[in-house]
């Protein structure tokens, strides 16, 4: 039998103290009945003897401490999942917000999920192909890797991510594809983009989105990734699908947990957030990977907004740490018009040399790969030079370099966010802007790939 507290002491913003309860356990889901009949819901986030502190999923407003009942449930947070979950919309908590019919549960999982077994773990070796020639060629998308996304404020970092959603898929597979997108803390403006632009291109059948608004409760925001990678988790493990899980912004995450962090009082770390930032993110990014003896995967690509487009906040700092590389976006080149507007020398896929090569991209791959990367830095350089001493000082192999790195960020990173290229589309490109250089300075390419690929000009 469910008990009922009539012992609420104190609300303090988010956060409710009740008193003298018996048998409740921490992460434990509360239901607080108003004195109108009205219902509210909450979590228990720290037991202090017969003292529980629990959380507001919504707004403290209206709640009479003295005829308020609170009833904790015996069970943590969990979501309802069935393969009826590609194509809906659901909020923050796993309701559904597009005026479906709710789903018909096959199982409910505790959000939390289970961590991944280190030796249960399979390492990724899979090319995932999103399209995107700066990510494809350069900075390979691997299955089952964490890849997150290093954006600034006001960059084109949803365009990029509905791009992937829209695009991405496994080659040389069978198993069905799934892309989990969560939107955490985000606009209606956002919200709608992300929704009518799935609904336009017919993504949003092997999509399933989760929606958490700007104007929702921070808690709403703390559960929205771990309900998405639930859902994840069903859809990869139980149904064997290759699932892509998009979070965006991580940033409006961290922030959430810096507020509910700063209502209980604990000492902060590095710039205000709690000291278990660290921790708490790695309980979402390692819930991605591949297991073995199970066809499915989860691969994530984390977004983030660098405040003051500063890469060592704690945000990407930490996120750096835990994931394999990041894309970074550059405010220089998207003010030059170039979209998407990655920045593809600091970027990194530490496990790009895994899903490229014979059978998997093409055999001439890496070399064209490492061959655009020398010639679009020296490029760089080239142009840093002409800026201080003019073109004069430049020599005729730098003058190449300059006009390539030039047309390398106009003809390969720059493709608009309706463009699907194949992978071979996007290595053809590569092989087309090397004509630009003398055939000489290709030493990064082996002598059988030039032979094979190097397109004669006419």
């Amino acid at each position: 039998m469910i008990k009922e507290y009539r012992t609420i002491s104190e609300v303090a913003g988010p956060l409710m103290l009740v008193k003298d309860v018996e048998n409740v356990a921490y992460d434990e889901l509360g239901v607080i009945e108003l004195p109108s009949g009205e219902t509210r819901s909450c979590r228990v986030l720290e037991i202090n003897g017969s003292n529980a502190l629990v959380q507001l999923f919504e707004s403290a407003a209206g709640i009479n401490l003295a005829d308020s009942k609170v009833k904790f449930l015996g069970r943590g947070m969990e979501f309802a999942v069935a393969e009826d979950m590609l194509g809906r919309v659901f909020d923050g908590l796993g309701r559904p917000i597009d005026n479906g019919p709710e789903i018909i549960p096959e199982k409910r999982l505790d959000i939390n999920g289970l961590p991944m077994n280190p030796s249960a773990r399979d390492y990724p070796n899979e090319f995932i192909q999103t399209g995107v020639s700066a990510i494809d060629g350069l900075n390979t998308l691997v299955r089952g890797q964490k890849l997150p996304i290093f954006s600034g404020s006001g960059l084109p970092h949803a365009n990029l991510a509905a791009q992937i959603a829209r695009q991405s898929k496994v080659l040389g597979t069978e198993s069905k594809f799934a892309v989990v997108f969560a939107a955490i803390g985000i606009t209606y403006e956002e919200a709608d983009f992300f929704i009518s632009d799935f609904r336009r291109t017919g993504a949003i059948d092997r999509t399933v989105l989760f929606m958490n608004l700007a104007d929702d409760p921070a808690i709403e925001r703390i559960s929205t990734p771990r309900m998405a990678l639930t859902a994840a988790e069903f859809l990869a493990f139980d149904k064997d699908m290759h699932v892509l899980v998009i979070l965006t912004d991580i940033t409006n995450y961290a922030e959430a947990l810096r507020e509910v962090s700063a209502a209980r009082k604990e000492v902060p770390g590095r710039r205000g957030y709690p000291g278990y930032l660290y921790t708490d993110l790695a309980s979402i990014y390692e819930r991605a990977g591949r297991k073995r003896e199970h066809a499915g995967s989860i691969t994530m690509i984390p977004i983030l907004t660098m405040p003051e487009d500063d890469k060592t906040h704690p945000i990407p700092d930490l996120t750096g740490y835990i994931t394999e590389g990041q894309i970074i976006l550059s405010r220089e080149l998207y003010r030059k018009n170039i979209k998407p507007p990655i920045d593809v020398l600091p970027s990194l896929s530490r496990l790009k040399d895994k899903g490229i090569g014979r059978g998997k991209t093409r055999e001439d791959h890496s070399d064209v790969l490492n061959q655009l990367f020398a010639a679009y830095a020296r490029g760089k350089e080239a142009k840093e030079l002409m800026a201080i001493l003019g073109e004069a000082a430049l020599s005729d192999a730098d003058k190449f370099f300059a006009k390539f790195a030039d047309e390398f960020e106009k003809r390969y990173v720059s493709q608009g966010y309706e463009t699907n290229r194949t992978i071979e589309e996007t290595l053809e490109i590569g092989w087309d802007l090397l004509t630009l250089l003398p055939k000489g300075e290709l030493k990064r390419i082996r002598d059988e790939y030039l032979e094979k690929y190097y397109p004669e000009k006419e």
